[in-house]
Parts: structure tokens; C-alpha cells; sequence
């Protein structure tokens, strides 16, 4: 599918200024497209960059892993106890492109009318995506509408993907890190990947304390061969959030992940883990050490019946929901 603070109208606004499920089975991805020589930019071109306030700055090196993961956890405490403590697990879902009416969106990923969150729900993380990055979810309006009406808690996901030889080529120099190498390219698309989704999210309404990073295989938007170079496009998009004022986290599993990035860390950042067709207690038992994806704190537990994705709060994460989702 698939920490910080809600912002309210204020967070949209320095937003604006900032800016000017799963658990099939994994595949292999294709072979690495092969990637396009990209020329410097242009003086003329650099300066326009530069003027974008939606563009960082290409000379600043950027922050490592364990830096994105300080920022983060600097950012989910500035809503420490806005919503009220709950001393039991809280059930929730999420939802995405596959709950819009049939027949939206890319033809790649049409939407398939699935069912809502069951009235149990008392959280719903919405998806940014249309499954791969640079697509938007088509009814994420709707779906922030639905769940405003029902006055629930909401958070944001968004997939990771790589990026084709003409995305890359697009967006090698648009960003904070160096477009002269491979790594900075990747890096500075996933950046704007990113970017991309939080103009989709303020778009449709949407407040979150937090942005979940979707990482897995994308069916159709194969990840590469090469770890490393799929990390970069994570870390880029990571860089993203925290920049535009978000706490982060990932969505994975284990295996999926190692899949993806191999032996990346995002610097331990929050996990929210799927644990596939299964039940709630195999859900809640993800939130165990055995299932640490990235060394991170486990904050829910995903599983999938009765084609829903329904979702669980981990011991002690209710004691403190602002941590994680926005009130409605």
C-alpha cells in the first residue's frame, strides 16, 4: 500500500510556503532501465531553479538516514496529547485507488470499487498514489470527504516507485543533492515524487501528522535490480516530508523491504507492518521485534479480510493518537 504534528489550517499554510492493501507475493524487478546521459543545467536553467521556492538547494548535501529519523521524531512530538488516550489497541483501515468507483484512474491501475472501512473503524490512512509515484489517487477528495463526515481520525501513505529513464532524466538536477551522479539523480526524482504527492494531499483537504513511505514491489512499475539505487529514491522522498514539515515512517514488511532496498535503514524510523490475509491477532503480533523491518518503533499492524485493509494500533500506541493521525 502501504509522527508529527497536525498543523491545521497553519501547517497547510507553511506547507504552501514550503512547497511556493499488499502483501502479494514480491517479484523481482526488471533489469535497471538503462539511464540517460544527463548534461548539466544551463546557467539560465539553474537560476530558475533556484528562484522555484519549490526547489531545494542542489549545493546542500542533504541529510543522512539517521538525521531524517531525528527530524522526524522531533516532528511527532509537537502533537503530543491532542486526542484523547485510549488504554486499548484502536481499530482502523485504510483506503486508496482501490476503493474509488470503478473504472478511475491510470490504465495500469484501474480503480475497482472495493468496500469502505467497516463501522468499526475509528482511524482510516488514506492513499496519496495511483499505485506509482506521479500518479495521484483520483477520488482522494471523496475519500477525505467520507471520512470528515464521520468524524474519524485520518493519517497519509504514499507508494515509492522508480522512476523511468525519462522521469530520471526530468528531475535529475530538481532537488537538494547533486545531479552529476546516479545516486543524486535517483535521490532528487524520489525528492520530487514526494513533492508531488504533498501537492495531491493539500489538494484534496487532506491533514496528516505523518506520512507513511509504501515501500514493496509495484506490479506494472517494477523497482530495479539494485538495492542501492532503490534506496536512493526512498531517501529522497523521505527528505521531502521531513523538509515540507512531516514525520515519516514505512510501510513494509521484512521481506518485501529487503526485497526493495536490501540492508537500507532509514534510520529507524516508525514501521507499519502487513501481515497480509490473515486475522487481527496475527496482525497485532507483527508489532513484535521479529518483524522489525528497519529497526523501527511499531506503531500498527495491517491485515486483509473480506477485501478490506483493516488495521490495529500497537500496545501503548493509543496512549497518545495525535503522535499519528489528525481528528476530524
Amino acid at each position: 500500500m502501504g509522527r508529527a504534528g497536525v498543523r491545521g489550517a497553519a501547517s497547510v499554510l507553511a506547507l504552501v510556503v514550503l512547497l511556493g492493501g499488499l502483501t502479494a507475493c514480491a517479484e523481482d524487478g526488471d533489469e535497471p532501465t538503462a539511464e540517460p546521459t544527463v548534461s548539466e543545467p544551463t546557467k539560465k536553467e539553474r537560476k530558475k531553479r533556484d528562484q522555484d521556492p519549490r526547489d531545494g538547494d542542489a549545493t546542500d548535501p542533504g541529510a543522512d538516514a539517521s538525521d531524517l529519523a531525528d527530524m522526524a521524531e522531533d516532528l511527532a512530538n509537537e502533537n503530543r496529547g491532542s486526542i484523547e488516550p485510549r488504554l486499548e489497541p484502536v481499530q482502523g483501515a485504510d483506503i486508496s485507488w482501490p476503493q474509488c468507483p470503478k473504472g478511475m484512474g491510470i490504465p495500469e491501475k484501474r480503480s475497482q470499487g472495493l468496500p469502505m472501512p467497516v463501522e468499526e473503524a475509528e482511524f482510516v490512512v488514506l492513499g496519496l498514489t495511483n499505485g506509482p509515484g506521479f500518479t495521484p489517487n483520483p477520488c482522494l477528495a471523496d475519500q477525505v470527504a467520507w471520512v470528515q463526515d464521520r468524524e474519524l481520525m485520518a493519517a497519509a501513505y504514499a507508494v515509492a516507485s522508480y522512476p523511468d529513464a525519462a522521469t530520471l532524466e526530468r528531475y535529475s538536477w530538481d532537488g537538494p543533492y547533486e545531479g552529476t551522479t546516479r545516486l543524486g539523480r535517483l535521490r532528487n526524482t524520489g525528492y520530487q515524487q514526494a513533492r508531488f504527492n504533498l501537492d495531491t494531499m493539500i489538494a484534496a483537504g487532506l491533514t496528516s501528522p505523518v506520512i507513511w513511505i509504501d515501500v514493496e514491489p509495484v506490479p506494472s512499475f517494477e523497482w530495479s535490480n539494485d538495492p542501492e539505487a532503490n534506496a536512493a529514491v526512498v531517501e529522497g522522498a523521505a527528505r521531502a516530508y521531513t523538509d515540507a514539515g512531516y514525520a515519516i515512517g514505512v510501510y513494509s514488511t521484512p521481506y518485501l523491504w529487503e526485497t526493495v532496498v536490501g540492508s537500507y535503514k532509514l534510520g529507524g524510523v516508525p514501521e507499519w507492518r502487513a501481515a497480509g490475509q490473515t486475522s487481527r491477532d496475527e496482525a497485532l503480533s507483527r508489532c513484535g521485534d521479529d518483524w522489525s523491518i528497519q529497526g523501527g518503533e511499531a506503531v500498527m499492524g495491517q491485515w486483509v479480510a473480506d477485501n478490506r485493509d483493516h488495521n490495529i494500533t500497537c500496545p501503548d500506541i493509543a496512549l497518545d493518537l495525535g503522535l499519528w493521525f489528525h481528528q476530524y
